[in-house]
């Protein structure tokens, strides 16, 4: 990372763009806490069986906004640590512990950082969907992930593809698929959760590659044991997007002809 202070002030910037999404995402459709409280696990089918049994190991949740998954992991029995650099995701999660009186733990901590802030490692490193635009700098996130993964253990990602983000908005356009360093700067209104809502803010966000995520992991001694490719999203959190009989969700005049989710299955070395 070239130039610190100048990332500084872009995570700033985007730590208070979460804590004003956070304001609006605990009482949104969209994240169903009430359904959560039901008993209803937040995790999604594939990470579920992809990932695999949990219960009895220990898991660290990177980038976990607010907890919800974290939280489904300890439900299936894992040793739960979520990190998000959002207080105010942070502080609900912990609240979220108390009311479903679910053991967890929740660091607040940038990523980069928590090296200096978390000592042990964990049997799994687990991160999910909309996570990786936010890092400039991959080799720093997979040597973080390598810190913490202990010998022998997992780390797992599932993502939105770098497809989905080549384009623009409305999928009508094709921008650059190509990560090339450049910070995408952007004022926003609303949110995925919920485009109407009345919330303005800055954020800055970085575009990655499938090549620049897998190297990135390798070169840090993280073996590769599968990287799939989804043809559909798992979330509504698009423009254009029409819902399967499989209950996934694929952009209209584009269904099954672009990827638009991976994951990734590691072991450390």
């Amino acid at each position: 990372m070239s130039d610190p202070s100048k990332y500084h002030s872009y995570f700033e910037a985007n730590k208070e763009a979460w804590n004003k999404r956070t304001g609006v995402h605990k009482d949104s459709a969209f994240y169903d806490i009430e359904t959560f409280k039901s008993g209803k696990t937040s995790l999604k089918p594939i990470e579920q069986k992809e990932l695999g049994e949990v219960s009895g190991k220990s898991l660290l949740h990177l980038q976990c906004h607010f907890g919800l998954d974290s939280l489904s992991w300890a439900r299936e029995g894992a040793d739960v640590t979520g990190i998000d650099f959002s207080e105010d995701a942070i502080d609900y999660a912990r609240q979220l512990i108390v009311e479903f009186n679910i053991p967890a733990d929740f660091i607040c901590c940038n990523i980069y950082d928590l090296p200096q802030q978390l000592s042990k490692t964990f049997d799994i490193v687990f991160t999910s969907y909309g996570v990786l635009g936010w890092l400039p700098d991959l080799d720093k996130w997979a040597k973080t992930i390598a810190h913490f993964v202990k010998p022998g253990g997992i780390f797992y990602l599932i993502e939105f593809h770098p497809v989905v983000w080549m384009m623009d908005e409305h999928f009508e356009k094709i921008k650059c698929y190509y990560h090339n360093a450049e910070t995408i700067s952007e004022i926003q209104t609303g949110t995925y959760a919920d485009k109407d809502a009345t919330i303005e803010y800055e954020e800055h966000s970085w575009n990655h590659g499938l090549s620049e995520v897998v190297n990135a992991l390798i070169k840090n001694g993280l073996q590769i044991q599968f990287l799939n490719e989804f043809s559909f999203s798992c979330y509504k959190c698009f423009d254009r997007l029409i819902e399967g009989e499989d209950g996934y969700w694929r952009v209209k005049g584009l269904e099954n002809k672009i990827p638009m989710m991976y994951s990734i299955k590691t072991i450390k070395l």
